[in-house]
């Protein structure tokens, strides 16, 4: 019986990067030269385009899945926070820092409002040990149960720097998805190099902390954590994704930043969506809410 011909190993089409190294654009005529005589994929020029940003959409997408299918991570826990609130000690420092100053000027209102702010954030200093230690429970177990499950943060300082450095404290990996912002916003050292993205597109950096969630964990923080928390609450509310834990750290903070039972009165939003949202106080209790809900024999559906 004769063999079946067997498949060639190499694509028989050159690949993108050879056709770019085999290509010439400098014949001496004015249409080589020409910028329209590029190909499309290696100008730069053209992919900056307006018109261009549905592809560059796109990309934005694909680049961050196809590294994570690459390293085959099945799951993540997905932690948000300010990237305002430091570490005890340096919280300490930025605070006796502020008091030297007022000590100079005893009655300048905005050194007074400096230091009680500061006192303020020396307070909060304590999530960032929590986030830290939430961070080391979670990529233990996942260790010791041998899960491809990881710690996904914004990738920048302050809770999202905890969570990952509480990864890497316990030997293992990490992802950061950043963003360009207009300040500086680099990507913080506890990041698994080769996990570390950058984001121009809030929308898509958004979805990719959800496609692979089996839990949301929010500190306290700003504009940028409401907007994360919010965007995932209407999509559960919405059943645009299945539901899945969403958990407040911190339960002072948040009670006083937003009133979930007002809006239950006020009608805008029903007894069920205000249970959407649970509590913890310690990274302890926020890790067993996700294992309640969470097993690791669990296939993910998505």
């Amino acid at each position: 019986m004769a063999k079946k011909p067997q498949l060639p190993c190499e694509s028989l089409f050159p690949s993108a990067r050879q056709d770019v190294g085999n290509v010439c654009y400098d014949y001496g005529t004015q249409q080589s030269n020409s910028s329209s005589y590029r190909l499309a994929y290696d100008d730069f020029d053209f992919i900056m385009r307006d018109e261009l940003r549905p592809v560059r959409l796109q990309l934005e997408l694909l680049k961050p899945e196809i590294a994570q299918l690459e390293h085959d991570i099945q799951a993540t826990v997905v932690i948000f926070g300010s990237a305002r609130i430091h570490e005890q000690d340096q919280a300490e420092q930025i605070l006796r820092c502020n008091e030297q100053n007022l000590a100079n000027d005893p009655d300048d209102a905005g050194l007074i409002a400096a230091v009680d702010k500061a006192r303020r954030m020396l307070e909060k200093s304590r999530y960032y040990q929590q986030a830290q230690q939430l961070g080391a429970l979670i990529t233990e177990d996942a260790k010791r149960f041998q899960q491809r499950l990881l710690v996904v943060t914004g990738g920048g300082p302050g809770i999202m720097e905890a969570a990952n450095r509480g990864a890497a404290d316990a030997g293992g990996k990490s992802i950061g998805f950043n963003i360009v912002l207009p300040g500086e916003q680099k990507p913080n050292s506890y990041i698994t190099p080769e996990l570390c993205f950058q984001f121009h597109y809030f929308a898509i950096r958004k979805m990719h902390f959800l496609m692979r969630a089996i839990a949301l964990v929010i500190f306290p923080g700003g504009y940028g954590t409401l907007d994360e928390l919010f965007e995932a609450l209407t999509l559960i509310q919405t059943k645009k994704i299945r539901r899945i834990p969403v958990i407040l750290f911190g339960k002072s903070y948040w009670d006083k930043i937003i009133n979930f039972d007002v809006m239950v009165a006020e009608g805008v939003i029903s007894g069920s969506d205000r249970d959407l949202i649970r509590y913890a106080e310690t990274a302890e209790h926020a890790w067993q809410m996700i294992l309640d809900d969470y097993t690791f024999d669990d296939q993910m559906d998505d």
